[in-house]
C-alpha cells in the first residue's frame, strides 16, 4: 500500500512522474486498513523540496502510510508562503492530542547556532519530549540528529573545520541489526554540515549504539537507542541526485568559495552528471525503519501506545 497525500500536493506529480505510486484520501479510505501514521516536523526552508525528498522514500513500502506535516509556530518560514502552509501543514498545538507510529524531524539550516540560540528551540525542545510519549519511533535527521542527542543525552555539537561536504563511504557496525538488514558491508551517503557529533561522546551514553559510521571524515552516521527505538542520522540519504550540485553552485555564486563536494562528480569535474551512489541505502534506511521500527511493532490501537512501550 502507498503513502497517502494531498492530491495538489506539489510532491504528487513528482512522484507520479517517478512511477511511485501514491493515492488520494479517498481510495485510501475504502481500503480496509489501518494506515501507519507518521507526523513529519520539516525544518528546512522550502517546504516541497524536503516533502518530495521524504514521501518518495517513505512511499516505497507495502505499507499504507499517512503523513502529517507541522512547522514552527514559534518561528514563521521565509521561503514558504504562509498560504501553502495553510493548506498542507499544521502546527504542534493542532496534534499534540494525537498519537503516531513513528516522528521524523528535518534537518535545519541553523548550525551556525547553539541550541538554545535558535528561534524555535523551545518549541522543537516541547515537540521531542511529547514523542516519547505520543510516538513509538522516531528518525531525527542531520541537525534533528543533533538537536535529539542534545536534548534527551546532552550531547555537544562541535564546530568542523570545514564543511562535511559531498558523498562518503560508510561501513556497518552491527551488521544483524534490523534497520541495516540488506546493506552492503560498505555503502555511501551524502553530508552536507558544518558541525558534528563525537564518536568518543556517545560511547559514554550506555542507551546508545553506533550502527554505522564513515571512513572518512564524516565520522558516526547512524545512532540509536534501540531499547526506545529512537533513531538520530547524521547524514542526507534523502538527498536528491542534484542537491549537492545545487548547495554547490548556490555557494559558488555567493562568493563562499566552496570544496567541491567529494567523491560527487566523475573526476571532480562539475561540468559533469554526478554519480549516484546512495538511492538504494536511502530505500533501505526508510524501509527498514517503518517495516522493523513501526510497522512490526507499534500497536493496533494507538491509545495503547504508553501500556505498548512499558510491557
Amino acid at each position: 500500500m502507498p503513502i497517502k497525500i494531498p492530491n495538489n500536493l506539489p510532491a504528487a506529480q513528482v512522484l507520479e512522474g517517478e512511477n511511485i505510486f501514491y493515492m488520494d484520501a479517498e481510495r485510501a479510505y475504502s481500503q480496509d486498513i489501518r494506515p501507519l501514521k507518521l507526523l513529519i516536523l520539516n525544518l528546512m526552508p522550502i517546504k516541497s523540496v524536503t516533502e518530495t525528498q521524504l514521501l518518495r522514500l517513505l512511499g516505497n513500502t507495502p505499507l499504507q502510510v499517512e503523513a502529517d506535516f507541522i512547522y514552527t509556530e514559534s518561528y514563521t518560514p521565509s521561503h514558504t508562503s504562509q498560504d501553502y502552509l495553510t493548506e498542507f501543514y499544521g502546527t504542534f498545538a493542532e496534534v499534540r492530542h494525537r498519537k503516531y507510529d513513528g516522528f521524523i524531524i528535518t534537518g535545519a539550516p541553523v548550525e551556525h547556532l547553539a541550541f538554545e540560540e535558535v528561534a524555535y528551540w523551545e518549541e522543537v525542545t516541547e515537540i521531542m519530549e511529547w514523542s516519547k510519549t505520543h510516538a513509538y519511533s522516531t528518525f531525527h535527521i542531520c541537525w534533528g540528529a543533533q538537536a535529539g542527542l542534545h536534548y534527551h543525552y546532552g550531547l555537544p555539537k562541535y564546530s568542523l573545520p570545514k564543511k562535511v561536504f559531498g558523498v562518503f563511504k560508510h561501513h556497518v557496525c552491527l551488521p544483524h541489526e534490523k534497520i541495516l538488514r540488506g546493506f552492503d558491508d560498505e555503502f555511501y551517503v551524502p553530508h552536507s554540515r558544518h558541525t558534528e557529533v563525537r564518536k568518543e561522546d556517545i560511547l559514554k551514553i550506555p542507551e546508545l549504539t553506533i550502527l554505522a559510521e564513515a571512513e572518512e571524515e564524516a565520522g558516526v552516521y547512524i545512532i540509536a537507542n534501540l531499547a526506545e527505538r529512537q533513531f538520530f542520522i547524521t547524514g542526507h540519504a534523502e538527498y536528491d541526485p542534484l542537491t549537492l550540485r545545487d548547495e554547490y553552485v548556490r555557494d559558488v555564486k555567493a562568493g563562499l568559495e566552496p570544496d567541491i563536494p567529494r567523491n560527487y562528480y566523475p573526476q571532480d569535474d562539475a561540468n559533469r552528471p554526478p554519480i549516484v551512489r546512495w538511492r538504494s541505502v536511502a530505500h533501505l534506511l526508510f524501509a527498514n525503519w517503518l517495516n522493523y521500527y513501526v510497522y512490526q511493532e507499534t500497536p493496533y490501537e494507538l491509545d495503547e501506545l504508553n501500556k505498548h512501550r512499558d510491557d
